[in-house]
């Protein structure tokens, strides 16, 4: 199980990576190896301005449907567009090509509120 150092992640079990003043943001490889082969992204929250906690976008697997939620407080840039096509990057790439949305957070320091790497690997041993 791939938990990089480099990103922050939610107790919802969605990473984070900051990159200047916005952010990508995805599913971890935990999230992705729980929900199964996805099948299908939909994300219609781009230009919104949402709420740490809302859902930002849907996916959807052979077993289940799942939101992916706001890690935190900003608005939904873009969402990754390869992923209409290619839903299963997120299976084979969750941290690189499979990000879900780019977000520009309104404060960008409570990305560091969020779980570090060590702190999340002892969310999911449980």
């Amino acid at each position: 199980m791939k938990i990089p150092e480099n990103v922050r992640y939610t107790q919802e079990h969605e990473w984070v990576k900051k990159d200047g003043d916005i952010c990508y943001v995805g599913i971890t490889d935990f999230a992705q190896s729980q929900l199964g082969d996805i099948v299908f992204v939909e994300c219609e929250t781009v230009g919104e301005t949402l709420q740490a906690g809302d859902p930002a976008c849907t996916i959807e697997a052979v077993k289940t449907v799942s939101d992916v939620f706001m890690p935190v407080t900003g608005e939904v840039l873009e969402f990754n567009s390869a992923l209409s096509s290619s839903p299963d990057l997120i299976n084979k790439d969750p941290y690189g090509d499979g990000w879900i949305i780019k977000i520009k957070p309104h404060n960008i320091h409570d990305i560091d509120q969020l779980l570090n790497a060590e702190d999340y690997a002892k969310l999911i041993e449980h």
